[in-house]
């Protein structure tokens, strides 16, 4: 009855003595129902003293992006919200986490519904850490240098935009930046929205020299891997990525889902388990 009267619209709270564990803000809840399992309501939590928030935004409708799972769902929501100014997404290859977040950069910077455009730009970044041994000093200029580093971001931006063209336009028109962490220090980024993939490469040093970076009227996306991480001297727990989601869970202005589910493929999911 809970369930329906959520449903129905009525404030559902969720006191402290019914928490069985410590909740942190933006943390999300699914409710399921004693007498029947399929019956469930997907909700977020604030804080003890308001009333869970049913879960609105589950799809990306302008790049046909719909969630396949309720982590994605949630994701999907914390990605679309502008008061929740850091968001990391953690979770296995294939996961989404990459996609998910560029999708909802490119919905809220040149998406068709133009209230929703909180951002005026879209800038997508990872470190440059190689898997295995590196293959020397990369010649041309510093685009040229990146564009290796920046395929998996380049295949994410094709997938969603169909043609080069599109994609080739909004970079000319600085909609759309791929950029090079290196060069990051000293600068100050505002009304943008920001997307720093396989974070989990990154030392607490780099992640807090990023994250200060960050201006007004910014977001922040971190995604990443603890499994997969290539950088020697992190590890699963003393890597950027941890320090942050540990660091913030605290605030209200910062939210966090781990991915269950690679979506990939059936072989990318299989070997992320088994291998």
């Amino acid at each position: 009855e809970v369930i329906d009267r959520f449903y129905a619209g009525e404030d559902i709270m969720l006191t402290e003595d019914e928490a069985e564990q410590p909740m942190y803000p933006n943390q999300y809840v699914m409710m399921i129902s004693n007498a029947n399992d399929k019956k469930s309501a997907l909700a977020k939590f604030k804080n003890h003293h308001e009333p869970l928030q049913a879960v609105v935004t589950k799809n990306i409708p302008d790049w046909k992006i719909d969630a396949r799972n309720k982590e994605q769902a949630f994701a999907i929501d914390m990605l679309m919200n502008p008061d929740i100014k850091i968001v990391s997404l953690v979770g296995r290859a294939g996961s989404g986490k990459t996609l998910l977040a560029i999708a909802a950069g490119l919905q809220q910077t040149i998406g068709l519904r133009s209230d929703e455009n909180h951002y005026s730009r879209l800038i997508v970044s990872r470190p440059v850490q190689p898997l295995g041994k590196d293959i020397g000093f990369l010649p041309g200029t510093m685009e040229e240098k990146m564009l290796p580093w920046l395929m998996p971001i380049q295949d994410n931006l094709k997938f969603l935009m169909g043609d080069r063209t599109s994609l080739e336009m909004y970079m000319e028109k600085g909609k759309i930046e791929i950029e090079a962490l290196t060069y990051i220090r000293g600068r100050s980024i505002s009304n943008a929205f920001i997307v720093i993939d396989e974070a989990q490469n990154l030392t607490k040093h780099e992640i807090k020299t990023i994250i200060t970076r960050i201006g007004e009227g910014t977001k922040i996306i971190l995604t990443g891997d603890v499994e997969q991480i290539d950088n020697v001297y992190v590890n699963e727990t003393s890597n950027g990525l941890a320090h942050a989601v540990e660091s913030f869970k605290e605030y209200p202005i910062a939210g966090h889902m781990t991915f269950k589910k690679g979506e990939r493929s059936e072989l990318a999911t299989l070997a992320s388990k088994v291998l």
